[in-house]
């Protein structure tokens, strides 16, 4: 069911899920929902009285998200189509050949095919060599600046890549492990950089709190320019 709360002229709409929690959290999705999870018995004017005290930042999640560029028309995989890699744009050209394999020469991707012409195994490969392209690059990333991060007394986290829908990256403390959307090879080296560096400070200050700011400058003192371009990338 979903209920509403007023921030200034505005209505700001929420959806409840009741589970067993001790905490309410509130969560704000790039398609602009407002998800409330919070204890089974705890009262509703408790949870709307909370969500109202977060209203700011809830209209703030919301602003930023609108503010997205649009993202790209679904690929048909097609000769002709561009593909983001690195910050560049590529052409695509799908011809046959004995073997499959994806290339990057000059201005173009070339996806080779073994007579397979759908759509479904050309995004396989192209997804595969995204996937081989990116550890290889994050992997470079990581080393170079966990040298900076070493007389910090901060222990070298493993790495992982995967698909993930509303962030570029992740940090858990628990598995000691960065984890990088393997869609982020689409962005800008720098904006890369970024990523990887945010992520990396998680493992000495694991809030987003002044601590972790003070920090991230410290090591990096212009992501406040990467994380702005990073914003603008549209994949």
């Amino acid at each position: 069911m979903d209920y509403s709360i007023n921030y200034g002229a505005n209505k700001i709409q929420f959806s409840l899920a009741r589970k067993l929690r001790k905490t309410i959290k509130i969560s704000v999705g790039s398609d602009l929902k407002v998800m409330v999870i919070a204890h089974a018995r705890l009262p509703f004017l408790k949870i709307k009285e909370h969500v109202q005290k977060k209203a700011r930042w809830i209209n703030k999640k919301l602003n930023y998200f609108k503010g997205l560029p649009p993202k790209m028309p679904p690929r048909e995989l097609v000769s002709g189509e561009t593909h983001m890699y690195l910050g560049r744009q590529y052409r695509l050209k799908v011809k046959k050949a004995k073997e499959p394999s994806v290339k990057l020469k000059g201005a173009y991707i070339y996806l080779s095919t073994n007579g397979q012409s759908s759509k479904k195994y050309k995004q396989m490969l192209l997804s595969e060599w995204y996937k081989l392209r990116a550890m290889t690059r994050y992997k470079d990333v990581l080393n170079k600046f966990y040298e900076r991060l070493s007389k910090y007394e901060i222990l070298k986290p493993s790495l992982g890549t995967r698909q993930l829908k509303t962030r570029w990256g992740s940090f858990s403390k628990k598995r000691n492990t960065v984890m990088l959307n393997t869609e982020l090879i689409k962005a800008p080296s720098h904006c890369i950089e970024y990523v990887v560096m945010h992520e990396l400070c998680h493992a000495k200050y694991l809030k987003h709190d002044k601590s972790f700011y003070g920090f991230l400058s410290r090591i990096m003192p212009d992501w406040r320019k990467r994380k702005e371009r990073l914003e603008r990338v549209v994949i």
